[in-house]
């Protein structure tokens, strides 16, 4: 069954095209990603530099880039804030990977597996305070309350997962206000950057907020159907993460919609249970198709993915604006 329920959406990779289009303003954003992790203390841009240097799409600081390009060609003073950006987000992978306990990330072991839990939670923190030295250079106080704010809604949406992991009560409004805060958040930060530091009004600034946040709510809630759909080396970690933690996510909770008191009493048991065996994951993957909860995911995936896109109706039409409005869509397509 393919992943989207989205019709007529592209089947090439519009962040492959992003990239190419921003292969050397990307190049300088990398150059200072190491040159800014680096430090006296050797374990720090080892244990960045194993997270960093495993891959990952650097999606949020091209979205920097290429908010700041739709209104300038000279992207250079957003280098650092790209950077700034990148480094938020590999600090909320580490401390993430810890809270969940996680044994891989971006296809290998992950960071707390190989280094430790205390040293991924110290490392991380480093990473925090190297983006907020960026964003203090910058000098601009609209940059560095957006980016600190976005800092801290990370913060909250973490700790309101936690607060409702494993519970089956869990509201669709409550899960929508955890990955607004724990995903959208930065993607909306990342890409208010750009208006604003090319001096934009404050409708285009709301505007191009609003895409970074209907993208992320997109790729997340795609992310999350992953979860029970792809397999683990497609997606680079372990395939039913989410069940065994017990997060409540679209899929799951569009499936107990729909359960009867055996499946209920099933997902009560299993769900976020240390015990959970393949089999209880198979039977929720299949409790999830038979409800068409994936389909129903995605569907909503797909109304915020067509927010993102009508974000950026009144610019100008131009290649740049076609790969970001495809990119909203993309986000239902990808595999990994």
């Amino acid at each position: 069954m393919p992943l989207s329920a989205a019709k007529d959406v592209k089947a090439t990779n519009p962040l492959e095209d992003l990239s190419l289009l921003l292969k050397s303003d990307m190049e300088q954003v990398n150059a200072l990603i190491y040159k800014r992790m680096d430090s006296e203390v050797a374990l720090i841009p080892q244990l960045a530099g194993y997270l960093i240097a495993s891959g990952g799409k650097r999606m949020r600081p091209l979205l920097t880039l290429a908010a700041t390009r739709l209104f300038s060609a000279d992207t250079t003073r957003c280098y650092p804030l790209a950077a700034a950006v990148e480094f938020i987000h590999t600090a909320t992978l580490l401390h993430d990977d810890v809270v969940d306990e996680s044994e891989q990330r971006r296809g290998k072991e992950s960071a707390n597996r190989v280094f430790g839990n205390q040293e991924t939670v110290l490392v991380g923190d480093f990473l925090f305070s190297r983006s907020f030295e960026l964003m203090v250079e910058d000098g601009s106080l609209d940059v560095l309350r957006i980016l600190s704010k976005a800092s801290a809604v990370i913060a909250e949406g973490e700790v309101l997962q936690l607060s409702i992991q494993g519970n089956l009560e869990t509201t669709l409004d409550q899960y929508k206000r955890v990955i607004g805060a724990k995903t959208a958040a930065l993607f909306a930060a990342a890409t208010e950057i750009g208006p604003i530091v090319t001096n934009q009004s404050a409708d285009m600034q709301s505007a191009l907020r609003d895409y970074g946040y209907n993208l992320g709510m997109a790729f997340q809630i795609a992310d999350d159907v992953l979860d029970y759909q792809a397999d683990t080396k497609e997606l680079g970690k372990a395939i039913g993460d989410d069940f065994k933690e017990g997060k409540m996510t679209a899929p799951v909770l569009f499936a107990l919609e729909k359960a009867d008191a055996s499946e209920k009493e099933f997902w009560t048991r299993v769900f976020g249970a240390e015990d959970a065996s393949e089999a209880d994951l198979k039977l929720a993957q299949d409790l999830i198709r038979k409800h068409k909860a994936d389909i129903r995911s995605l569907d909503m995936a797909k109304d915020y993915a067509d927010m993102a896109a009508k974000t950026l109706a009144s610019l100008p039409d131009s290649e740049l604006k076609s790969i970001l409005i495809d990119t909203a869509y993309y986000a239902l397509e990808r595999k990994k």
